[in-house]
C-alpha cells in the first residue's frame, strides 16, 4: 500500500467542498484531512478549523519567517488581499496515511516540488461554466451580507486559473478529470473513491461506499 497526497481541484461552485467531505467520510479510503489557512473573513456558517484555519496577516507573517509554508496564493479582492496557504504543521504525514487537500493548479505544483511528483495525485472537478455561475449566485444570495462583486471577481479569476492551458501545464488531463453536474454528486464521489483506491493499492470492501 502506498500513501499519497490527493489534491482535489476545481473552480468555485464546482462542488469540491461537498466532495471533499464525502470522501473524508468514506472509511474505506482512510484519508487524513488537511485544513488550509486563510486571512479572509469567515463566511456565514463557517467554523474555525472546519473549512479553514482563519488567521491574521501578522500570523501569516510569522509562518513565513519560520519557513513553514508549503504553498500559498493571494487574491487582490475588492475587500483587500486574501491569502490561502498550507502550513507544515504535522497534518500531512505519509508514513501514517494518505491525505486529501483542496488545491489549485499552482498549489499542486508546489506540493509536487515539496513532496515529490510521485506522492501527489490531482483530482480535478469540472462543471459547465453556466451551471457553476448559477450555483455561485444561489450560494451568495443565502449569505447574510451578499458580496456579488466579489462573487463575480472570483468566478472570472477561477475561469482563468483553471483554463485548459493552465490545467495542461499542471499535468491535468482527461484521466484526472471528473464531471460533477447537478444531481450527480454521489456518482462523482464514487468515481473519485475508485481512483483513490487504485492509487493507494487498497482493495475496496464489499458493502462499502
Amino acid at each position: 500500500m502506498s500513501n499519497r497526497i490527493f489534491c482535489l481541484l476545481g473552480p468555485s461552485s464546482s462542488g469540491k467542498d461537498k466532495l471533499y467531505r464525502t470522501l473524508l467520510q468514506n472509511s474505506a479510503l482512510s484519508l487524513r484531512r488537511v485544513v488550509l489557512y486563510t486571512t479572509r473573513p469567515k463566511r456565514s456558517g463557517e467554523e474555525e478549523g472546519r473549512q479553514y484555519r482563519f488567521t491574521t496577516e501578522e500570523q501569516y507573517g510569522e509562518f513565513c519567517r519560520s519557513g513553514r509554508i508549503i504553498e500559498e496564493r493571494a487574491y487582490d479582492t475588492v475587500h483587500g488581499i486574501w491569502r490561502y496557504y498550507t502550513v507544515d504543521d504535522g497534518q500531512i504525514d505519509l508514513s501514517v496515511s494518505s491525505s486529501l487537500i483542496i488545491a489549485t493548479p499552482e498549489a499542486l505544483r508546489s506540493f509536487r516540488a515539496y513532496f515529490g511528483g510521485e506522492a501527489v495525485v490531482p483530482l480535478y472537478i469540472h462543471v459547465d461554466d453556466g451551471e457553476r455561475l448559477a450555483r455561485a449566485l444561489k450560494r451568495e444570495r443565502a449569505q447574510a451580507s451578499p458580496k456579488y462583486a466579489e462573487m463575480c471577481r472570483r468566478f472570472l479569476s477561477d475561469t482563468e486559473d483553471f483554463s485548459p492551458e493552465k490545467l495542461a501545464a499542471a499535468g491535468i488531463g482527461a484521466e484526472n478529470t471528473y464531471e460533477n453536474p447537478d444531481g450527480e454528486l454521489e456518482r462523482c464521489a464514487q468515481r473519485l473513491a475508485a481512483a483513490i483506491l487504485a492509487q493507494t493499492g487498497v482493495q475496496e470492501q464489499d458493502g462499502g461506499e
